[in-house]
């Protein structure tokens, strides 16, 4: 899109300097080879990361499908590049070694395809390509693959009346294979985003910052820059793991969930780089899991006297979860929110065995005594919970 959309002057050098001349964007297939792709590898980093569901870009909007498509003859991974169906070989390792759900990303539009230049040149007026190419291809995933999440992108600016998108929907939901398990995002034409859907992704990176009352996801990359694997990116690019777990927080505290992005390598690896950090969020959710997983969001999401502090509500324990992103100078927690019951209410460390010493702050509001920790007895790093039992 840079190089042959916006011509960007870096984008079309580059090309000028390092592919020979005549070199097309099709070029690329057969240098995308997969060759180091291990789909098991792949499913055992998805696990380790204490993510839920998994989230594969089928196709994106340059219409290259990474099944073997009846749709897009020629441009997918089985006839061109790595000659392999990427898609079923993720599903089956997804399914036969972790619990997470499997969804699907599908581009409705595509840039460069002539049948989608043609049917926005009359207005969208005439239907060419989402009859021949674009809604045989969601048919086509859902019947084969049987995903649980069909995560829908790229308009193209055209209404859901071009796509057909309710009537794709209506069949996703009434007739389909996974029609008693699928969930749908809200990118299904112009004016269906963050109105339509089952769940609102609204924009990228989506994190407003109060409750939403309708559940929604916080989707965003590791990579601050881009959405793909740059071979140029620099270590400050990338989001510490102090940066996760915050955006994690403050979504979940909100009523969202987090699709959080990697863009692996034309050779078929999850870069080192992504897989610490996935693992890194696996290993904070190990502990401070019961603070996120299953949780409803409180009537306070963030403290008003310490910021930095995010609540969410285990409705089963009936527990009030205080996670706090830094760890107090002074050795005590004052929380604003909270109204505590004097002989009544526990607060519990997570991951630390003995129960912590409180006091209340006037008729709302508590200050907390953290026990002293040499940093080999935290717990975890990056941030900490504070489970509050009997609160008002």
């Amino acid at each position: 899109w840079y190089w042959q959309k916006e011509k960007r002057e870096p984008y079309v050098k580059f090309m000028e300097a390092n592919y020979p001349p005549g070199f097309s964007y099709e070029d690329f297939g057969p240098l995308f080879t997969a060759e180091f792709f291990d789909p098991n590898q792949w499913a055992d980093i998805l696990k380790a990361s204490g993510a839920k569901y998994v989230v594969l870009t089928s196709k994106h909007h340059e219409g290259f499908t990474l099944w073997g498509s009846k749709y897009s003859w020629n441009w997918n991974a089985v006839d061109v590049g790595p000659k392999r169906d990427l898609v079923a070989e993720l599903a089956t390792s997804v399914r036969s070694r972790t619990d997470l759900h499997f969804g699907l990303y599908h581009s409705l539009f595509e840039w460069f395809n002539p049948l989608f230049l043609e049917d926005a040149t009359n207005v969208f007026k005439t239907k060419k390509f989402p009859t021949s190419k674009s809604l045989p291809e969601l048919y086509e995933i859902v019947t084969k693959y049987q995903p649980e999440i069909i995560w829908s992108d790229g308009n193209g600016n055209a209404p859901d009346t071009y796509w057909n998108s309710t009537g794709f929907l209506a069949w996703l939901y009434n007739d389909s294979p996974v029609r008693d398990t699928v969930v749908t995002n809200d990118r299904w034409g112009v004016g269906s985003t963050c109105t339509h859907g089952g769940f609102y992704t609204c924009s990228d990176r989506y994190n407003p910052g109060h409750l939403l009352p309708h559940k929604w996801e916080n989707c965003m990359t590791i990579d601050k820059r881009s959405w793909g694997y740059r071979r140029n990116a620099q270590l400050d690019d990338y989001l510490a793991t102090e940066d996760l777990v915050k955006q994690l927080v403050e979504t979940v505290s909100c009523g969202g969930n987090l699709l959080m992005n990697i863009g692996p390598t034309h050779d078929g690896r999850i870069a080192v780089i992504f897989e610490e950090r996935l693992r890194q969020m696996g290993a904070w959710l190990q502990v401070n899991g019961e603070a996120i997983y299953g949780t409803k969001p409180w009537r306070a999401q963030n403290d008003t006297v310490t910021p930095e502090v995010w609540y969410t509500f285990s409705p089963k324990e009936g527990k009030v979860n205080a996670i706090f992103l830094n760890w107090p100078v002074s050795g005590t927690l004052e929380l604003g929110e909270p109204q505590a019951k004097l002989g009544e209410t526990q607060v519990k460390l997570i991951g630390y065995k003995e129960l912590l010493k409180w006091v209340a702050l006037g008729e709302k509001g508590m200050a907390i005594a953290l026990p002293q920790l040499t940093p080999k007895q935290l717990p975890c790093q990056w941030g900490w919970t504070l489970q509050l039992t009997d609160i008002n």
